[in-house]
């Protein structure tokens, strides 16, 4: 599969299928590989794109300081360069940070957005039904952060799975060998977005000026914390639609592929008869 030279960078990506394009932006630890269970049923509708953010797997890891901003621009950059603009963006976790506040920045490369629980924790802060929350969730990923600097790479991405992602249990029961490699090759970069000073902000008076059109999802099973920003979120941008996935939690894509197919399909053939 081809690399891009954009932004500065090298990132590996793949197309698939035909149709309107839509790219599928993963979050932190993971790579392209992380929607494979999904790519087959939306390919059969839409030109899709996946490809590994700058500093994860198969793409370039600059040994510089990274930004939320930088991938925001690597994103712009790959659709321009594949002549996929403007696109349908989904998207999954710190995904879903970096394309909203590149739709801030410019609008005209989305045909729609969507976002599972992107964490925007700025949103909550002063906000005094949401402290404890934000406190464990913000100590949690501190602890994270502690291991992947100390070299534990293996014990950081355990932590994350089953505190933050999947659930209790989940590296030794549900993450195949080759998917732990992953996260553990992927833990540096973690701890890069984690010492951007801006990676889990958003200027508030900017979502309400979003003219996009904007879905937020949240699974039933997250953390409190997701739940809560994506609340903060709807109540923010202006007319933006909120959805359920059942029994899910952070990664629904993984653990409820075909309903995942099914309401994204949905979502975005709905937003092109709009």
């Amino acid at each position: 599969m081809p690399d891009a030279e954009v932004n500065g960078t090298r990132l590996y990506y793949e197309l698939h299928g035909s149709g309107a394009p839509v790219v599928l932006v993963h979050g932190s630890w993971v790579d392209a590989t992380a929607w494979r269970f999904v790519v087959p049923g939306l390919a059969e509708s839409f030109r899709l794109l996946v490809y590994d953010r700058r500093g994860h797997s198969r793409s370039e890891r600059p040994g510089s300081q990274g930004s939320v901003e930088e991938d925001g621009d690597d994103l712009a950059a790959l659709l321009e360069a594949l002549e996929l603009v403007p696109a349908h963006v989904v998207t999954s976790s710190f995904g879903g940070t970096i394309a909203l506040r590149l739709a801030i920045r410019r609008p005209e490369f989305f045909r729609s957005l969507s976002c599972h629980e992107p964490p925007v924790w700025g949103l909550l802060e002063g906000d005094h039904e949401s402290r404890e929350i934000l406190q464990h969730s913000s100590g949690l990923v501190q602890a994270i952060a502690t291991r992947i600097a100390a070299g534990d790479h293996e014990a950081a991405a355990r932590q994350f799975v089953d505190e933050v992602a999947f659930g209790p249990g989940a590296w030794e029961n549900m993450l195949p060998p080759e998917g732990r490699a992953v996260l553990m090759q992927n833990a540096p970069t973690f701890l890069d977005e984690l010492r951007d000073p801006d990676a889990l902000k958003i200027d508030e008076d900017a979502l309400r000026g979003l003219e996009i059109s904007v879905r937020l999802t949240e699974g039933s099973e997250s953390s409190p914390v997701f739940r809560r920003v994506v609340e903060r979120l709807a109540e923010l941008i202006p007319g933006a639609t909120r959805e359920t996935f059942e029994g899910a939690a952070h990664v629904p894509q993984f653990t409820s592929p075909e309903r995942y197919v099914e309401v994204t399909k949905r979502a975005l053939l709905r937003n092109a008869a709009a």
